[in-house]
């Protein structure tokens, strides 16, 4: 089961010896990846709702999550790029069957994906219906056809493109963004001080008095229900870190394409305080501190939109609306501002929507290069069709459902029901105890196969136990507080028992 570790040579990364800021940005590409996938639904949608409902005291929230979850990434990255030993494959190694938490993560990923992917497709289906005009149509239910119209072009882009396209095209979109939402603050002048006290102060949540009139479908919900889906959604979620991780593969950092590393061989590094690999560790470092900043800012860019904004006039985005309302952000400054957000909005959804499809692709195949890496390497490019049409035959059914749901203008229809049926539960998991988890194993897998200079240092690993702590206790809380407390843990316990003897059975197999 080990990969064979190639003879190469190893050089110091470029952008790194000259140390010129400018210079960095040559390194910045997966962290756009892990950006572009959250900016559209966390920032773009949720950042906004918080702030409505919450006002700038849901900052603080957004920041100490972001800090969590780049802590993990960055320690699952900088053991690829020392190791070359993704942490599937390191989950092979753990007690137990040999590979069950690999098929654990992979069964789970199975619905989570064409859930995620049928959200996104409503959710650009929604805007398309209102910059057309026809959201009317068929009761309302027109979103999710053009859902399936949107998901239908990103579907023939997955098949088509790859990871080098995937990330120029998150690289522009992510700028592209910067530039728009940057302007936008300056221009808006919101109460920077207010905004910073926000942000560094804890302060406790409640909803405002207007939200169970206007929004009871929200307000029926503990406010913990609420917050806890923006940890899921904000800075990401576990399957795009693995992803990401998987990214590093691509770019060539260090050990990260060399296969999983001989111990002689990382002996050798670790006696050597100047050896190349260990330079190209600020390389994800970089890349990621990148990204995460840029996350927290677009947090408090659309934060203010909804403090500013929408909360004064009682509104939040939700099922119906989800992106329209945040037009007036903008329109609030000058009407002729609106084409530059419905174009930026639409292409950050749209990269978003691609996105979960590729990152579906890329831990399908990791899942199985670890489980199954023989077989893995004759059939990849059948791995990644069998995956793009999971997601397609399950976005798609998911979608179907939802038009006729509206359409017979059902009792509770509309877009809550794909998120609080189907994507709640699935978000407590991919986004936030499945992080658990790997903050909980990444310091273990430093532990077992790399010798000691070349462990991550204490407070990295202080970082992972206090946010796997963190993330494991919102998790269980989520699930508990929510209406599907029982389907969703029923769901768990039966996936861990099948990968469980599913990795009985490859052993004996």
């Amino acid at each position: 089961m080990t990969d064979q570790t190639p003879q190469r040579e190893y050089v110091a990364p470029p952008a790194l010896v000259v140390k010129s800021p400018m210079a960095w940005l040559a390194l910045f590409g997966p962290g756009a990846v892990i950006a572009s996938l959250t900016i559209g639904t966390g920032e773009l949608i949720f950042s906004t709702r918080g702030g409505a409902l919450f006002g700038y005291r849901i900052l603080f929230l957004f920041l100490f999550v972001s800090l969590l979850k780049w802590g993990l990434v960055f320690a699952t990255a900088r053991h690829m790029v020392l190791s070359g030993a993704h942490p599937y494959r390191r989950m092979m190694d753990l007690p137990g069957p040999q590979g069950w938490l690999v098929i654990l993560f992979f069964l789970l990923a199975i619905p989570s994906y064409p859930i995620w992917v049928g959200f996104h497709s409503s959710v650009v289906g929604n805007l398309v219906s209102w910059i057309t005009g026809t959201r009317e149509v068929f009761h309302g239910a027109i979103d999710y056809l053009w859902g399936m119209a949107v998901l239908g072009s990103a579907l023939i882009l997955a098949v088509t493109g790859g990871y080098s396209i995937f990330e120029r095209v998150q690289v522009v979109i992510v700028f592209l963004m910067v530039l728009c939402a940057g302007v936008t603050l300056v221009l808006y002048n919101p109460p920077w001080l207010e905004m910073l006290f926000g942000a560094i102060i804890p302060q406790p949540y409640e909803y405002p008095d207007w939200l169970p009139e206007a929004y009871p479908n929200i307000a029926k919900y503990n406010v913990w229900v609420e917050t806890t889906r923006y940890v899921g959604v904000i800075g990401g979620a576990s399957y795009d870190y693995l992803a990401y991780t998987s990214f590093l593969r691509q770019k060539q950092w260090g050990n990260s394409s060399a296969g999983v590393v001989e111990r002689h061989e990382l002996n050798r590094i670790a006696e050597d305080p100047a050896h190349p690999v260990r330079s190209w560790v600020t390389a994800p470092l970089i890349d990621l501190s990148a990204s995460f900043l840029l996350i927290v800012a677009f947090s408090a860019v659309f934060v203010a939109s909804g403090a500013l904004v929408l909360g004064p006039q009682h509104k939040i985005p939700d099922g119906d609306n989800f992106l329209n309302l945040q037009a007036e952000f903008v329109t609030a400054l000058h009407p002729w501002l609106l084409p530059i957000y419905l174009i930026a909005a639409l292409l950050t959804m749209f990269g978003t929507l691609y996105g979960t499809i590729e990152v579906a692709c890329t831990i399908s195949n990791e899942a199985g290069r670890s489980l199954a890496p023989k077989f893995t390497q004759r059939n990849e490019r059948r791995i990644r069709l069998m995956t793009v049409a999971c997601c397609a035959i399950g976005a798609s059914s998911l979608l179907v459902y939802n038009f006729f749901h509206k359409w017979s203008g059902s009792e509770g229809s509309g877009g809550r029901i794909l998120l609080d049926k189907f994507l709640t539960p699935v978000n407590l998991f991919t986004g936030i105890l499945g992080c658990g988890i790997l903050c909980l194993l990444v310091s273990r897998f430093d532990r077992q196969a790399l010798p000691k200079s070349l462990r991550m240092p204490g407070w990295l690993v202080c970082l992972n136990w206090f946010a796997g702590a963190v993330f494991i206790g919102l998790g269980i809380k989520g699930y508990y507080d929510h209406d599907s407390r029982y389907q969703a843990i029923g769901a768990l316990t039966i996936a861990l028992i099948v990968s469980l003897l599913i990795a009985k059975l490859r052993k004996q197999k």
